[in-house]
């Protein structure tokens, strides 16, 4: 029997670095989420959160999904759409990466903008104000418990394998948080002493991928306590290390990525004989028509 698109989700490299931690007797550890098909890490729990709601009944082929979105769930739940048979309608900020929408359309999802000046704070009530008008359903990327589920159930487990349980520190950018909750919960399970580190931008810096949400937006899936620490990172920094990935470790990625690689750095200069993995959300191409690569 021949595999389909969807197959192919999940078991991505887990890669080492070798010349950006210059002399260290730590292992930096990068889990290329942007090998996933549509990718980016939110090829996960897009296809779970639809594949679950439809299981439970609350979906089915021909509805229309309505998602705020800031780019690679938009993208990822384009794909699953597409492939799932759905309709899918995207609310996002006006001031995100032309090449991010022209991959949603490519999918054949319809896209709507909101005043830059909003955010993705203006962006999520759009969402929500069309669902209450009854012009579709929102999965919720925010509050859906299938968002970290992917996480628990896929890329935990994986790294967890490739590192054989070696794992000592788990870094990962917060964006809906699904990411980090999921993984954090399957690794406590595993070994309580593998510190879980969330990556935020400093205040003033804008980067894709990583945010810090007022406490009125604050995700629904979002746990504190599963986070040991959380190191904030500036946009000079994380766009560095985006480049340097490339320069140096041929591995072209997203400015959330440089912005997690900039913190596994921070807590390797504390440590010794650590294994620190960090999350390579997606790929560098998404970003082309930004300053970040000039």
């Amino acid at each position: 029997m021949f595999k389909t698109i969807e197959n192919f989700v999940g078991r991505t490299p887990l890669v080492e670095l070798k010349r950006i931690p210059g002399e260290t007797s730590n292992t930096i550890l990068a889990k290329l989420e942007g090998n996933n098909p549509a990718g980016s890490v939110k090829d996960r729990p897009a296809l779970s959160m639809i594949k679950h709601a439809q299981k439970r009944g609350d979906i089915q082929p021909g509805d229309t999904l309505i998602e705020a979105t800031s780019g690679n769930t938009g993208i990822a739940l384009s794909m699953a759409a597409a492939i799932m048979g759905y309709r899918m309608i995207l609310v996002m900020p006006e001031n995100l990466s032309i090449e991010r929408r022209q991959a949603m359309s490519a999918f054949g999802a319809e896209i709507i903008l909101t005043p830059k000046e909003g955010g993705m704070e203006k962006a999520r009530d759009i969402a929500e104000k069309m669902c209450e008008e009854g012009k579709g359903v929102i999965l919720d990327q925010f509050a859906s418990p299938d968002n970290p589920l992917a996480h628990y159930e896929g890329t935990a487990p994986e790294i967890w394998r490739d590192t054989d349980g070696k794992i000592t520190h788990f870094v990962s950018s917060m964006g809906t948080t699904g990411t980090i909750m999921g993984c954090a919960r399957y690794f406590s399970e595993k070994k309580s002493a593998i510190e879980i580190i969330g990556v935020q931008p400093e205040e003033g810096s804008q980067i894709p991928g990583i945010r810090k949400w007022p406490a009125n937006y604050l995700p629904k899936i979002y746990d504190p306590k599963r986070v040991s620490r959380i190191i904030l990172v500036s946009q000079h920094e994380a766009e560095t290390m985006t480049r340097r990935l490339a320069r140096e470790e041929g591995i072209f990625a997203g400015v959330s990525s440089g912005g997690a690689l900039a913190a596994a750095l921070k807590v390797s200069a504390e440590l010794d004989n650590a294994v620190i993995v960090f999350i390579v959300c997606d790929r560098g191409d998404r970003y082309l028509s930004t300053s970040v690569f000039n």
